[in-house]
């Protein structure tokens, strides 16, 4: 049996066994619009990861991500307290700034606060333009996060972000991921929208009418990503969902029923004997 994440992925010229482990991040934006909904982007069908999929703003960890290029710039958590949440003994806030870089460089929302008063960016009329060339520039490779915050006086708004889950691509894809995943309220001063490059589409919709597009293949998404939308339709509001991720619930092993293939939690009919060898992963997004 064969999870979504290996079944889309072509496998031309790729020894499963060499494909190295990537550190990578994403982040579920979501609102009360005025239910419950979270923005999902269609990624290219060109791309090599997923190509065609709908999916959440993310990608690989950067070497420009890493704790010792923001030392000069406040963040709500210490690199230490990060890894503690994620279980790593360290270089938990790479992950964090991956997620905030990557939101910025997809969906042109940069999750941020004015370092003089901690109040939230506001990327209004006058100052659209020149964000936008920002947001080029990173996806250029000619500018860094870093430098973007510190011309804006701007300090990351890690505090908002809380830490929801952890998938591991199966073997078998041609590029594998070790991602963390995140949650965030959109800020109210900005607008997602996709870069119109690797994403070519972008939605707020709500879990529920996502999970019915799903089923009827209307709109195509990884296992572990139409995982987290279930989740995510437990529950009523965005208040929720921040209240219970803020609280930093427990891991819970994922499993794979062996009969639906379907991604399960403890509690959910057929964990107990569902398979442990499809899906890695661990989620924590649940209701309280």
């Amino acid at each position: 049996m064969l999870s979504r994440f290996t079944q889309t992925l072509s496998m031309t010229e790729v020894v499963p066994e060499e494909v190295p482990i990537r550190p990578a991040a994403t982040v579920l934006l979501i609102d009360d619009r005025p239910d419950l909904q979270v923005f999902m982007m269609k990624r290219h069908a060109n791309t090599v990861f997923a190509g065609g999929m709908w999916v959440f703003p993310g990608g690989a960890v950067d070497h420009q991500d890493d704790a010792s290029y923001f030392s000069s710039i406040a963040t709500h958590r210490t690199d230490g307290e990060a890894s503690e949440l994620m279980n790593l003994e360290n270089g938990g806030l790479a992950y964090y700034m991956a997620a905030i870089r990557e939101t910025f460089e997809e969906a042109g929302v940069l999750l941020a606060l004015n370092q003089e008063d901690e109040s939230p960016l506001n990327i209004a009329e006058a100052s659209t333009a020149r964000f936008q060339q920002y947001r080029d520039q990173l996806n250029a490779g000619e500018i860094e996060l870093k430098t973007i915050l510190e011309r804006e006086s701007l300090m990351a708004d890690i505090g908002k972000m809380h830490y929801i889950a952890r998938w591991v691509t199966p073997l078998g894809s041609p590029r594998r991921f070790d991602a963390r995943f995140f949650i965030a309220r959109i800020p109210r001063l900005q607008i997602p929208v996709h870069d119109d490059g690797e994403l070519v589409n972008s939605v707020w919709m709500s879990p529920r009418e996502i999970i019915e597009k799903a089923a009827t293949d209307e709109m195509v998404l990884m296992s572990p990503t139409l995982r987290m939308v279930k989740s995510l339709a437990e529950f009523e509001s965005a208040d929720q969902v921040i209240a219970s991720a803020s609280s930093n619930p427990e891991d819970h092993r994922v499993r794979v029923h062996k009969d639906s293939g379907v991604i399960v939690l403890p509690g959910e009919t057929g964990y107990n004997d569902a398979l442990t060898d499809v899906e890695t992963g661990w989620m924590r997004l649940r209701p309280i």
